[in-house]
């Protein structure tokens, strides 16, 4: 686990002011019972994790993809080709919404702005080496990465 107590306190945070504002049908699902602590989703979400990824083109419309998600200091994290539409929508506008599900079992959303990082000299590098190995410096340093500030996050498991 990467996350400071500071972080797991920001977070937790976060995911309370988003829950207190949802609206009440989002907020009947995603109920107290089922929601995640903070200080569970590192333990939850460790090495890759397919994150759904929604982004806006020029022309306004969403476009979704699947992408590596790396939860890491208490936000997602993710990678493409630098010339790759994803980045160029996000040049253009931040504006994302993410969301990490199995199947009905759990499920984290999170809605903000991603912001591209670069890693030459940033410890999340160092978390890409750990989870994807020595290779990653061949394929995966090349590539263009954000991080996923995020205004809205959502916490789901199953209580069954």
């Amino acid at each position: 686990m990467h996350e400071t107590p500071e972080d797991l306190t920001a977070l937790q945070l976060l995911l309370d002011e988003s829950h207190a504002a949802a609206g009440a049908h989002l907020r009947s699902i995603f109920n107290d019972e089922r929601r995640i602590p903070a200080a569970e989703l590192p333990g939850l979400l460790p090495g890759v994790q397919v994150l759904d990824l929604a982004t806006v083109t020029a022309a306004g419309e969403p476009r979704v993809a699947p992408v590596d998600g790396l939860f890491y200091r208490g936000s997602f994290w993710f990678g493409s080709a630098h010339d790759s539409a994803r980045f160029r929508h996000l040049r253009r506008n931040p504006a994302v919404s993410a969301a990490h599900t199995r199947g009905e079992e759990l499920a984290v959303v999170v809605h903000g702005a991603a912001h591209e990082t670069d890693l030459t000299d940033h410890p999340f590098r160092e978390y890409c080496l750990e989870v994807y190995g020595p290779a990653w410096e061949q394929w995966g340093a090349p590539a263009a990465y954000a991080r996923i500030e995020a205004r809205k996050m959502f916490t789901f498991r199953s209580t069954s």
